[in-house]
């Protein structure tokens, strides 16, 4: 089994991707790799920000890896919240405040049609490649389910009728944006390695 680096922190995001790996791969997180500070998300890109996560832990431990970027992108807000979607509502914020704050600046309004988008960078043996996914929704003006997290209680998939906070993890792996992006990654793995 190979082993490959997930430049982030967050567990929910690597639970999810390590199930679709299945047995190809043991997949590492920044925290088991002794990487604790925040690598910062500066580019106004969701390819911008994976690049600088991949590259960041590539610098410092010389290890394949990848990273992801992703987000909420509301029509009727201009596409935000976008790269912006982790802090919406500020720095000290929750999945709550960023949802309280999109739902009141989406308002009344009838354009409810969104998307996630993921793009997800790989540095492997120094070469780097992007895989993008996206999944087209709508928003609900209330939140439902308690699966997932960050905006999975108010995004619904096209063709669905519940949300992805109604979604058992296994289905909402078939068909979300990292899905989508991850599919493309493992494949390339298990094409090119």
């Amino acid at each position: 089994m190979k082993e490959i680096i997930f430049a982030t922190q967050n567990p929910n995001k690597i639970r999810e991707i390590q199930a679709q790996l299945i047995d190809s791969y043991t997949l590492k997180g920044l925290l088991e790799m002794g990487i604790e500070e925040d690598i910062p998300e500066t580019a106004d890109t969701f390819e911008g920000n994976a690049l600088l996560k991949a590259q960041y832990v590539w610098e410092k431990l010389g290890i394949s890896c990848f990273a992801d970027d992703s987000g909420l992108e509301v029509e009727a807000l201009g596409g935000a919240p976008g790269v912006d979607s982790a802090h919406y509502a500020g720095l000290h914020r929750s999945s709550q405040d960023n949802i309280d704050l999109l739902l009141k600046n989406l308002g009344d309004n009838p354009n409810t049609n969104a998307q996630f988008h993921t793009t997800i960078t790989l540095i492997l043996n120094g070469k780097v490649h992007h895989f993008e996914g996206v999944i087209k929704g709508k928003i609900t003006k209330e939140m439902r389910g308690g699966m997932g997290f960050g905006y999975d209680p108010i995004f619904i998939p096209e063709g669905y009728d519940c949300t992805f906070g109604e979604m058992e993890l296994t289905e909402k792996n078939k068909i979300s944006a990292r899905a989508r992006a991850v599919m493309k990654l493992v494949h390339f793995l298990n094409t090119n390695t």
